[in-house]
C-alpha cells in the first residue's frame, strides 16, 4: 500500500509537531541535514560507495531522500546504489519492488533487485519469519555491495528502543540493553538518532510516497506490540522516554563493550596449550560468563548452558560434560575446560 502526502499519528509515542514541520521545499535539506548529522558521527568519509537498504517504507525513503539530495547538492561524494530484496510473502511484494525501483530512477540512482523465498528459508531452517528474512536481506546487500562500500539501513532512534524493550522482555542481559549498533562491520545506520514519526512528517510534507506494509499491524508479532502499545504508554507516562531508552542503550553499549575488552584479555591470559581454559582459579562470575561466551562464538548458546557450564567449572566434580548446542560441547576436568566442536569451529579467540 502506497501512502502519499497523508498525516497520521506513527506509533512510537509522539507525533510530529505540526508548527516546525518544514515547508515542501525545506524537505530535501532537512533530510539531507538528519542522513548527514548521522554519517558524521559515524565518521563517514565524503566518497565512501554506500548501499542503500531501501525497503520502500518512511524510514527508508527519508534515508533515498536524505542521501540522493547530500549527493545533489555536492556536500557529499558518495557513489550510491539502491537496493530491495523482495521476501516474497505478500501478493503485492514485486510491486514494492517496482515502487522503489522507480524511486530509484527519479533520483537519476542505479537500483539492484532481488527476491528470496523467505517462508521456505524459515521453515527449512526452523526459524522465524523475521530472523529469516532479516539474514536474506543482509545476505542480499552483501551480495551486491562493492568490497569497499558500507551498507545503510533506515532504522530509527524508535527501532533501537523496541529492540531494547523486546530484549528486556526476554530476559537479557547487558548485552541485549545495546539494542541497534550505529555500526557492526559494514552495516552503517545513520537514522538511529532520528524519531520515526518525525521523517514520516518530512515527507508527507513534501508529498514523497512511501509504502506501507500491512504485517506491521499484525499483532501475532511481539515487536509490533512493542511498537504500537508498549512505547506509546511510556510515552504518555513520561514524554521523551525513547530517546531516553535510546541514550540507555547508547550508554549499555559503551559499558558492555569494556567488559568484552576485559573478558578478551582474561581469556587470553587463562588460554592453555591446545585452546584449553585455565579455570583453577575462578573469576568473578559475571566476567566467567563473558569469557565462556567470548570462547564459545556465535552463535551464543542459551543463559541456562552458560550457567551449568560455570557451576560445572567452579565445582569439585570433575569428568563433566555441558551441551552448548550446535554441535559443541565443554568437558569440564581438574578445573580445566575444554571446549569441542563436531564440525568446523571458529578459531580460539
Amino acid at each position: 500500500m502506497v501512502e502519499q502526502g497523508t498525516h497520521k499519528p506513527l506509533a512510537g509515542g509522539s507525533n510530529p509537531p505540526s508548527a516546525t514541520t518544514p515547508t515542501p521545499a525545506d524537505v530535501p535539506s532537512v533530510l539531507a541535514d538528519a542522513v548527514d548529522r548521522g554519517c558524521r558521527s559515524l565518521g563517514l568519509s565524503d566518497d565512501t560507495p554506500l548501499v542503500l537498504a531501501v525497503s520502500g517504507g518512511p524510514d527508508s525513503m527519508a534515508l533515498l531522500h536524505g542521501s540522493a539530495a547530500l549527493v545533489g547538492s555536492r556536500t557529499r561524494r558518495w557513489p550510491l546504489l539502491v537496493a530491495h530484496l523482495d521476501h516474497g510473502l505478500r501478493p503485492e511484494s514485486r510491486a514494492d519492488a517496482a515502487f522503489v525501483a522507480a524511486a530509484a530512477a527519479r533520483l537519476g540512482l542505479p537500483f539492484r533487485g532481488g527476491s528470496a523465498d523467505v517462508a521456505r528459508l524459515a521453515r527449512e531452517r526452523g526459524q522465524s519469519l523475521e530472523e529469516a528474512g532479516r539474514e536474506a536481506r543482509y545476505a542480499f546487500l552483501e551480495s551486491v555491495a562493492a568490497p569497499d562500500a558500507l551498507i545503510a539501513t533506515a532504522h530509527t532512534a524508535d527501532d533501537a528502543a523496541e529492540t531494547v524493550m523486546i530484549n528486556l522482555l526476554r530476559g537479557s542481559g547487558l548485552t541485549g540493553s545495546r539494542g541497534i549498533p550505529e555500526r557492526r562491520g559494514r552495516i552503517v545506520r545513520p537514522l538511529l538518532g532520528e524519531r520515526r514519526a518525525a521523517l514520516r512528517a518530512l515527507l508527507d510534507a513534501r508529498g514523497i510516497g512511501y509504502l506501507r506494509d500491512p504485517s506491521n499491524d499484525d499483532p501475532a508479532f511481539l515487536r509490533n506490540r512493542v511498537r504500537a502499545e508498549l512505547l506509546p504508554l511510556l510515552e504518555r507516562l513520561r514524554p521523551g522516554s525513547v530517546a531516553a531508552v535510546a541514550r540507555f542503550s547508547r550508554l549499555a553499549a559503551a559499558d558492555d563493550a569494556l567488559l568484552d575488552l576485559m573478558a578478551a584479555g582474561e581469556l587470553e591470559r587463562r588460554r592453555l596449550t591446545g585452546g584449553a581454559i585455565d579455570w583453577h582459579h575462578p573469576p568473578q562470575r559475571a566476567l566467567a560468563r563473558r569469557i565462556l561466551r567470548l570462547a564459545i562464538g556465535g552463535p551464543p548458546p542459551s543463559a541456562e548452558r552458560i550457567e551449568a557450564l560455570v557451576d560445572a567449572a567452579e565445582g569439585s566434580r570433575g569428568g563433566v560434560t555441558i551441551e552448548l548446542g550446535g554441535d559443541r560441547r565443554a568437558s569440564v576436568r581438574e578445573r580445566v575446560i575444554t571446549l569441542e566442536w563436531a564440525g568446523p569451529h571458529p578459531a580460539p579467540y
